[in-house]
C-alpha cells in the first residue's frame, strides 16, 4: 500500500483564493480591510521569522497587518497595557501574542488580558473554554462563538476536504498541549470521533497508536511514530516541525509511514501551509463578528 499524500500546500492554495474573495467583500462593504497586529516581545529569531511570513501573506490577499515589539526588558505591565490598548483599537480585529516571551513576563497572565473576540490563535483561557464546552456537531453549540487555533484546526480541514471519514472513527492524538494536541482532540470529538489522547506516560504507546483510524501526531519528536505503529489504511496526521541534519522532518518516520497508512500528510507541505491560511481565516471570521457588533 502506499498512502495518498494529503497536500497541505495545495489545498491551502484553494482555500487562499476563498479568503481573498471574502476579503475583497469585506473592504467594498466596509472600506477597511480585516487586520491582524501581531504583538511580540524581544527579538526570538523564529518569531521575528514567522512575522515577516505572516505580514508577506496577509499583504499578499489584501489583508491588514500590524506588528508592535516590545524591547526584551519591557515590563508585563507594558506589554498587558498594549494588548488592552489593541483590545478596543477598532482598526484591529485579531491580535496575535508571539511566543516565546521573555522569563520576566508571566506569558499566562498576558493571555488572559487578551480579549476572546480578537484572539485568532485562540490561547485565551476563555476560547479553550468554549471549544471544550461546546456540543458535538448537529446539536445546539451551548456557548458563545469562539475561535480556535489555526494549526489544529487546518489539520481538521485537511481531514475533511479530503473526503475522510471523522464521524464513529477512534482518533489518537499524541501530545496534549494546550495549541495543538488538546484542541485537536476537542474539535475531533465534535466531529463525532472517539478520540484517545496519548502523552509521555502512556503506556505501550505503539500499541494505542495502532488502534487508530485516524492518527495525528503533536509531540515534537522527530519521526518517533514508525510504520509499524500505525494501523494499516490509516489517516495519519503529522503536526511536527523538527530538523535533522539541517531538513525539516515531522513527528513520523514518513517513509516508513506512507507504505502502511492510507493518507498522510507530508513535512513539509502538509499542515504548516494550512496553519497560515487557516490563521488568515480566523481574522476574517472575528472581522466580521466585530462588525456586526
Amino acid at each position: 500500500m502506499t498512502a495518498k499524500i494529503l497536500d497541505g500546500r495545495a489545498l491551502a492554495k484553494e482555500i487562499e483564493k476563498e479568503v481573498i474573495a471574502d476579503t475583497e467583500a469585506f473592504r467594498e462593504t466596509q472600506g477597511f480591510p480585516p487586520t491582524i497586529a501581531v504583538v511580540r516581545v524581544g527579538e526570538d529569531p523564529a518569531s521575528v521569522s514567522y512575522a515577516r511570513m505572516i505580514k508577506r501573506n496577509f499583504e499578499r490577499v489584501g489583508m491588514g497587518f500590524n506588528l508592535h515589539v516590545l524591547p526584551e526588558w519591557a515590563s508585563q505591565e507594558e506589554v498587558i497595557d498594549l494588548i488592552t490598548w489593541l483590545n478596543v483599537d477598532d482598526a484591529v480585529h485579531g491580535i496575535m501574542i508571539q511566543e516565546p516571551m521573555p522569563r520576566s513576563i508571566d506569558a499566562a497572565a498576558v493571555r488572559l488580558v487578551l480579549s476572546p473576540e480578537k484572539d485568532v490563535d485562540g490561547v485565551s483561557p476563555i476560547n479553550a473554554g468554549r471549544l471544550a464546552l461546546a456540543a458535538p456537531m448537529g446539536r445546539p453549540s451551548g456557548v458563545q462563538d469562539y475561535l480556535v487555533p489555526a494549526t489544529p484546526l487546518g489539520g481538521l480541514e485537511i481531514l475533511k476536504r479530503s473526503g475522510i471519514q471523522i464521524e464513529g472513527k477512534h482518533a489518537v492524538v499524541v501530545g496534549r498541549s494546550n495549541i495543538v494536541g488538546k484542541p485537536m482532540a476537542f474539535l475531533l470529538m465534535q466531529h463525532q470521533a472517539t478520540v484517545t489522547i496519548c502523552h509521555s506516560r502512556t503506556e505501550n504507546l505503539p500499541a494505542v497508536c495502532r488502534e487508530a483510524d485516524i492518527l495525528c501526531a503533536a509531540v515534537g519528536r522527530a519521526r518517533m511514530i514508525k510504520g509499524d505503529w500505525i494501523k494499516p489504511g490509516a489517516a495519519v496526521i503529522d503536526f511536527g516541525v523538527n530538523f535533522v541534519d539541517g531538513k525539516m522532518c515531522g513527528d513520523v518516520d514518513f517513509d516508513e509511514a506512507v507504505k502502511v497508512a492510507g493518507a498522510i500528510t507530508p513535512v513539509p507541505g502538509g499542515t504548516g501551509p494550512m496553519t497560515n491560511v487557516m490563521l488568515m481565516k480566523n481574522v476574517l471570521k472575528a472581522a466580521h463578528r466585530q462588525v456586526k457588533q
